[in-house]
């Protein structure tokens, strides 16, 4: 069976080893030194201020919203996976949603404006497969209407912008490192912030409020362990050759699916790209269908990524949003992972090629 992802594993001995200190110390959560040294590694690796180690991908971005005491109205992109609107729900904001760009799949900054109201106090927006939103025009549009920005960045470990890490930008970014994820801690996340006073409220926010018998604030247990940090430490190791292997991958699907009526993510040059993801887009959700079911009955288990677009939840009021809902329905994602082998991507295309000689 070929799945849609794979999780890389570290050399064994060089994990336990790590896990032998905490053995050791009888110290395997509660901000030890191997969560301490992660965060210290991340923040030199991608170039930010401020980071914590968090639980999940999904606790910061709840973090996030209640560390900028955001409780009304948030524009947000309808595709993305579901924990960008839940998490705004939880926190009992309302999403406005903006479609999306049909090249690259994140919010369309052009439409933002027109969805700004009077009761708007924030723009929480995804960067889609590590793809960078257009951060420099949404910059502006915060400035312009004193709205605060926080980015999810579950995918986007490891993609720059012009130079710098795309978790660099906007008042908070959050990131996941799920076991599926590029670089990942087994389960985990973090959450950046470039504001100092406003990075120590989140840490308070991490551990109940409280650092030993100060109190500061409410607060959660989004904390990690030190099993988990042991994991990022042996990962941070190889994510550069990571990387580059997703990228051969990736690129090879590209050619190997040249001149087919299907449609790609495209790289602007500006844009170093992670390759977290290799999504395409069918001409129709028939097609998809078709396409998924011969996949599945070849061993290769491809995702519908992201489906459904997130303003058609059952929950959700409807509100208009054609194009994520196009793509929604229209999107797949492939099988890449570090060591998928070149032969299991041939069968991967030569199936989706044959299905298209057959329609034409």
């Amino acid at each position: 069976m070929i799945n849609v992802t794979k999780t890389f594993l570290p050399p064994f001995e060089e994990y336990t080893a790590l896990l032998k200190q905490s053995w050791d110390r009888t110290w395997i959560t509660n901000n030890g030194p191997l969560v301490v040294e992660l965060e210290e590694k991340l923040k030199a690796y991608l170039d930010v201020k401020n980071l914590w180690l968090c639980n999940n991908g999904t606790s910061v971005l709840q973090m996030a919203i209640k560390g900028l005491d955001i409780t009304g109205d948030v524009i947000t992109t309808a595709f993305s996976y579901v924990a960008t609107t839940t998490a705004l729900l939880w926190e009992n904001c309302n999403p406005v949603y903006v479609d999306i760009h049909e090249e690259n799949f994140c919010i369309d900054s052009s439409k933002i404006e027109a969805r700004i109201n009077s009761a708007t106090q924030a723009i929480l927006v995804t960067h889609v497969y590590g793809y960078p939103c257009d951060v420099e025009t949404i910059s502006s549009i915060a400035k312009k209407h004193k709205l605060w920005i926080i980015y999810d960045g579950a995918h986007a470990f490891g993609t720059k912008f012009k130079g710098r890490s795309l978790l660099s930008f906007g008042d908070i970014s959050t990131c996941s490192f799920h076991a599926t994820k590029l670089f990942h801690t087994v389960e985990g996340g973090c959450i950046v912030a470039n504001d100092d006073e406003l990075s120590q409220k989140l840490l308070h926010y991490r551990q109940f409020g409280h650092k030993e018998d100060e109190y500061f604030s409410i607060g959660i247990n989004a904390k990690n362990s030190e099993m988990h940090a042991a994991m990022g430490l042996c990962n941070l190791k190889y994510i550069d050759q990571i990387k580059l292997s997703r990228k051969k991958q990736w690129l090879y699907y590209r050619s190997l699916l040249d001149g087919s009526n299907l449609k790609f993510l495209h790289v602007e040059e500006d844009v170093d790209y992670n390759y977290a993801y290799f999504p395409i887009v069918f001409p129709s959700e028939a097609d998809l269908l078709i396409a998924m079911k011969a996949l599945i009955k070849n061993g290769i288990i491809p995702r519908r990524y992201f489906y459904p677009a997130l303003n058609r939840l059952p929950y959700i009021a409807y509100q208009s949003c054609p194009i994520a809902e196009s793509i929604a329905n229209r999107i797949l994602c492939l099988p890449l992972f570090f060591d998928l082998p070149e032969k299991e991507q041939e069968l991967v295309c030569d199936i989706i090629l044959v299905l298209q000689k057959q329609k034409s």
